[in-house]
């Protein structure tokens, strides 16, 4: 880990980044330089001129990046314990599409992959929804509620001004369950996801939900396109890849998924996990396969997704980082008065429209409970 650089932030200003895990929490405050090309952000780790690097990457890598040098980072053990502050009513004021329309550019998309002539076999659609306050959200309380609702998950907050012009003053917030990948010298880790299914309150009706899951030959299709792709791109940088032979429920309070942890061993230590990110990035667990016509399809259908279904994280001086992916999130509007949340899922030959609004009404859930929207 890099030393802590000590320039102090105002008291209580909100961060320019927080990422919570397993193994503790990253705070940043302020932003002493901005990288919005990739290739700079990289160029900089590879010259060794930023001791530490945080932020979010877009959707679109050839769009700019919200990658940061912060003016103070500190590595803890959990979220600093910030003053309470009472949450403003907020609600749904628009869909973006609407179900029925998303429930159209679904049953659009399976048509597409059951046509032999595309070769598409997955695409992930997303949809969103536009919501307001009635005063400004704070962003430490909701990621209090994203920690409090579901400690497993990685809870974020990533500011976007980096990316400069609409993202100035915009926040990222969410709780990925996804890790994209960990570097910690030469050892790599991946967990990717794909296929989930809702959780219940009843408690026979939770396990069964989850015993579908881990035997629906859909799911399972869906989540081995998956992995096969993450073990293409690790190959070139990672020797003794070890992959778990079946996939493993993993539950997050509102999701059944099914995952799959990866590990491996760098070839060359001067692959950093930014590098690593951007090689594994869009994974089909958000973009699709093939990797390009999926996205164009997807660019087709949604237009920019901007952050959504990126990534978010940070990388040291020395190469060792972790990212996650941008997905149970919202973007905060810089007066933080109004937030766009996106939600997606996996489409495979097999896939049924109505299912696919479900889901994504299910996975709205995460993001949703903590900003205090009625559902």
């Amino acid at each position: 880990m890099p030393a802590d650089v000590t320039t102090p932030a105002p008291a209580e200003a909100e961060p320019t980044f927080v990422l919570t895990g397993a193994q503790g929490v990253v705070v940043a405050d302020g932003v002493h330089t901005t990288y919005p090309a990739l290739q700079t952000a990289r160029a900089a780790l590879a010259a060794g001129s930023t001791p530490i690097m945080v932020g979010a990457l877009p959707f679109d890598l050839s769009a700019p990046t919200a990658l940061f040098r912060p003016q103070s980072v500190r590595f803890v053990d959990a979220l600093p314990d910030w003053s309470a502050t009472t949450m403003p009513a907020v609600r749904v004021a628009d869909f973006l599409p609407a179900p029925q329309d998303h429930r159209a550019r679904v049953a659009a998309a399976v048509r597409a992959l059951n046509h032999p002539d595309t070769g598409l076999q997955k695409v992930v659609l997303a949809r969103a929804l536009h919501l307001t306050a009635d005063a400004p959200i704070d962003a430490r309380t909701v990621l209090r509620r994203l920690n409090s609702d579901d400690a497993s998950a990685n809870a974020y907050l990533a500011d976007l001004s980096a990316a400069g012009g609409a993202y100035r003053g915009a926040a990222l917030i969410g709780a990925s369950p996804e890790l994209l990948v960990a570097r910690r010298g030469e050892v790599v880790t991946c967990q990717p996801f794909a296929g989930s299914a809702p959780r219940f309150a009843d408690p026979e009706a939770d396990r069964a939900s989850g015993e579908a899951l881990a035997a629906s030959a859909k799911n399972r299709h869906e989540h081995a396109i998956v992995i096969d792709e993450v073990r293409k791109a690790l190959d070139p940088f990672c020797a003794d890849l070890q992959i778990a032979p079946a996939p493993h429920l993993s539950a997050t309070a509102a999701v059944w998924h099914l995952s799959t942890q990866i590990t491996g061993r760098l070839r060359e230590t001067s692959t950093t996990a930014l590098d690593l990110a951007v090689a594994l990035h869009p994974t089909p667990a958000v973009g699709g396969v093939p990797t390009d016509a999926a996205a164009a399809l997807i660019k087709q259908i949604e237009g920019d997704r901007g952050f959504y279904a990126g990534a978010v994280g940070w990388c040291d001086a020395a190469g060792d980082g972790r990212w996650v992916v941008s997905i149970r999130c919202a973007q905060l509007a810089a007066d933080r008065r109004s937030a766009t949340a996106h939600s997606g899922g996996g489409i495979v030959a097999e896939s049924d429209p109505d299912d696919e609004v479900a889901e994504t009404t299910t996975k709205f859930t995460t993001i949703l409970s903590a900003l205090g929207v009625a559902q």
